[in-house]
């Protein structure tokens, strides 16, 4: 596998640098080299963040912001037409949006003529979570749509990473949102 790169865009509080350093993290068991790197501004609650995941069969020598990503991640679809969240973007790269939008309607909104995937992740999140946390669920539609790591290298991560913080109700909540979007996704 070549390199992939990822953007990855969303709001501050809703887990857009754990996405990429789960996906990173659940690679690493695959025996690929990869980086995770958030992008630093005014952090706060709500406001634009974006992140960085590389993921490759072999050493990594860049150390910077993706400025062509082959793949990018939006969990805050309100950042549509905001921010220019397909900036770079491959030609023959994939879009996936957390929307109830149709596929057509991401592609008229950004004007991406790849290819682009949709789920409502934040339906997902609240019927499993509770909260409009929606970093794992767009993790499971990016694996299931990609390929790039396993379900299980996944889940395993989710579960390493959280046992201590959240609650058994909200670990297990965070699992079934991943299975579900991996299910989902379009």
């Amino acid at each position: 596998m070549a390199m992939v790169e990822i953007n990855w865009h969303g709001r501050g509080g809703q887990g857009v640098i754990t996405a990429s350093e789960l996906i990173a993290e659940a690679a690493l068991p695959e025996g690929k080299y990869v980086q995770a790197n958030p992008e630093f501004g005014p952090e706060r609650m709500g406001a634009p963040v974006r992140a960085f995941t590389r993921i490759s069969d072999e050493k990594i020598d860049i150390h910077s912001n993706i400025y062509e990503p082959d793949i990018v991640v939006v969990l805050d679809p309100t950042l549509l037409g905001q921010v220019n969240i397909t900036e770079g973007l491959q030609e023959d790269g994939v879009l996936i949006v957390n929307t109830s939008k149709s596929k057509d309607e991401i592609r008229k909104l950004t004007g991406f003529g790849g290819e682009v995937h949709t789920l409502d992740a934040t339906k997902i999140a609240l019927e499993n979570i509770g909260r409009p946390i929606v970093n794992t669920s767009c993790s499971g539609a990016l694996i299931k749509i990609t390929g790039l790591v396993s379900l299980e290298n996944l889940k395993d991560k989710i579960r390493k990473k959280f046992e201590k913080k959240l609650s058994s109700k909200a670990l297990e909540g965070n699992l079934k949102a991943v299975d579900e979007a991996y299910a989902e996704v379009e």
